[in-house]
């Protein structure tokens, strides 16, 4: 084609402003290259910005400078059991080019001026042999919004389950010091200069200005890239691949103000947030129970990439474990709009909950990851997204550790109990036939429940017995600090099935390109994040397996256009 047929030159054109996106954007330049990156919604951030910012990334410098274990062998031990993979085979080698990337994506992004942490403990979501206690899952810093001038303004914001007076951001730590702020002069301190500032903030902000966990995470990025001179265009989306002799060599733009041709240098790289609402597709890919499923992910995340790939001769990889990843959700209805929690850990698993499937029975660990309780309730409920399970406690319980939107010592439960999120009932009877179960079954289950955790054990299902399981427990109940009796006057919660983005995603190679039949290469054309097939084939090894496989492909794949290739 003409120079002339063009409206604009770069070296690469990004699609998608998520946590991959903005990533891929920035390796990009940080390897001397020009290049634009398009959003198609009018905020940045995609499903990262909802989401607890975690990269499970192995052998990363940020863990061995905190002194943590960050052995390569013992990651890919654990990979191969997770996910069933034989020396040699195609899953192994992408597992492979992901620890090899991982931790040189990290390095940049530190080089690029973000600030990450390694916890001190922070376990694999399993114990199989090779899994680790800490080290592999970092996570941002807290990071100040203001830095960000108008483009905090861009930022999408976090789940307003996850805000506290007016558009606070809190995470985990924040949370414990919050409930201890009258108990302990250090939680006092620290509860008192979260909302000084969160107040000060708001004088000249909508919301909050001190950033922690997806959000946090986002706009570092944002502000990595302004520095690095990344173009960062929203409301703009690529209508139409460009391709040339088997080549992507641009994208037909479309945008606020009509189209613009694109031409492209290098490549163009896919991040558009995956399948999860292009229901569509979900059903053609996974089935018509995925297609009917809930979904957490962001809504922009409608198959654009893939559907562009496939338009270039780029498929979808299948064949996973599960087609999801997987959240327990519980929706409160009120007025003309609802609310969504996801039960990700500050409920289930404390000591005195249980979960019941329909049948008024226990199904799962309740303390498991929140990816293993919904693949539990949905074998459970014959893969029907269209049935809950329910978490059950007692009064006391509720005012600790809240359940779902209720919060900790919150006085206002009724209000939720009125519009019927929360149910409460005096006697078990009662329970089931306000959740529509069995009441033998549903009595059976809580004595059976009470009788063991009296023991502190629970031979069904093992709450209490994993790192994970106490790591979200309660250390001020001894000696299992899951388990705990429930009493007589007891509240339930509905949670459902929900996916966090899709595993399912285009098929690449171990440098991102997008692949066509028989694994030939589109020259020019590389995705990366929920665009491209789980590396981890639908296992959910541990917290943050997504956002770290994310960052390390994108990485991996910015060398690859610079032309500069891993190994």
């Amino acid at each position: 084609m003409e120079p002339s047929g063009w409206d604009r030159e770069v070296d690469v054109i990004v699609a998608g402003g998520g946590g991959a996106g903005l990533s891929a954007a920035l390796f990009c330049a940080m390897e001397d290259l020009d290049v634009v990156l398009c959003e198609a919604s009018a905020m940045w951030g995609g499903t990262t910005a909802t989401s607890a910012g975690t990269l499970w990334v192995p052998g990363n410098d940020v863990a061995r400078r905190a002194g943590l274990d960050i052995s390569r062998d013992m990651a890919r031990d654990y990979l191969k059991g997770e996910l069933g993979a034989g020396e040699g085979s195609p899953q192994l080698d992408m597992v492979d080019a992901f620890l090899d990337a991982g931790p040189r994506a990290v390095g940049a992004l530190e080089a690029a001026g973000i600030a990450l942490v390694a916890p001190s403990l922070h376990p694999d979501y399993h114990t199989t042999p090779g899994a680790a206690l800490a080290g592999r899952a970092i996570g941002p810093r807290a990071f100040d919004g203001a830095q960000l001038g108008d483009d905090f303004a861009n930022i999408r914001p976090p789940l307003p389950a996850f805000m506290l007076f007016g558009g606070m951001m809190v995470d985990k730590k924040d949370i414990d010091h919050l409930l201890a702020a009258f108990r302990s002069p250090a939680s006092f301190m620290h509860a008192a200069r979260l909302i000084l500032r969160h107040g000060l903030s708001r004088l000249n902000h909508k919301r909050g200005t001190r950033l922690v966990m997806g959000n946090a995470l986002v706009a570092a990025l944002v502000s990595a890239a302004r520095r690095h001179k990344v173009d960062l265009v929203t409301e703009t989306r690529i209508a139409e691949l460009i391709v040339d002799d088997g080549r992507v060599v641009g994208a037909q733009m479309q945008g606020p103000r009509g189209g613009v041709r694109i031409r492209t240098r290098r490549g163009v790289i896919l991040a558009t947030g995956g399948i999860s609402h292009d229901r569509e597709v979900r059903h053609e890919l996974a089935g018509e129970a995925s297609g009917k499923m809930l979904s957490l992910a962001f809504a922009g995340a409608r198959g654009d990439g893939l559907r562009l790939a496939r338009g270039t001769g780029g498929f979808a990889d299948g064949g996973m474990a599960q087609p999801s990843y997987y959240m327990p959700t519980s929706i409160r209805k009120h007025g003309d709009g609802e609310q969504i929690f996801p039960h990700i850990f500050l409920d289930r698993a404390k000591p005195g909950l249980i979960a019941v499937n329909s049948a008024g029975r226990r199904f799962v660990n309740e303390a498991n990851c929140y990816h293993d309780f919904v693949s539990a309730l949905l074998a459970s409920s014959g893969h029907d997204p269209a049935r809950p399970a329910y978490l059950i406690c007692d009064r006391q319980f509720l005012w600790r550790y809240g359940l779902g939107l209720v919060h900790p010592r919150s006085p206002g439960w009724r209000g939720f109990v009125k519009d019927g999120y929360l149910i409460r009932a005096t006697s078990i009877p009662e329970l089931a036939a306000k959740l529509d179960v069995d009441a033998d079954a549903l009595a059976a289950t809580l004595e059976r429940h009470n009788r063991y955790a009296r023991m502190s054990r629970d031979p069904d299902f093992g709450k209490g017995s994993t790192p994970l399981n106490r790591f979200n427990g309660d250390p001020a109940v001894s000696p299992n600090p899951c388990l705990r009796p429930i009493g007589t006057t007891l509240f339930a919660v509905a949670v459902w099935p929900a996916d966090a983005g899709m595993t399912i995603g285009i098929k690449t190679s171990r440098d991102a390109q997008v692949l066509a039949e028989g694994d030939r290469t589109v020259e020019g054309l590389y995705a990366c994040g929920n665009d491209m097939a789980s590396v981890m084939r639908g296992n959910y090894p541990g917290p943050g397996i997504t956002l770290g496989p994310a960052v390390s492909f994108a990485y991996r794949a910015a060398r690859h256009i610079a032309g500069r290739p891993l190994a």
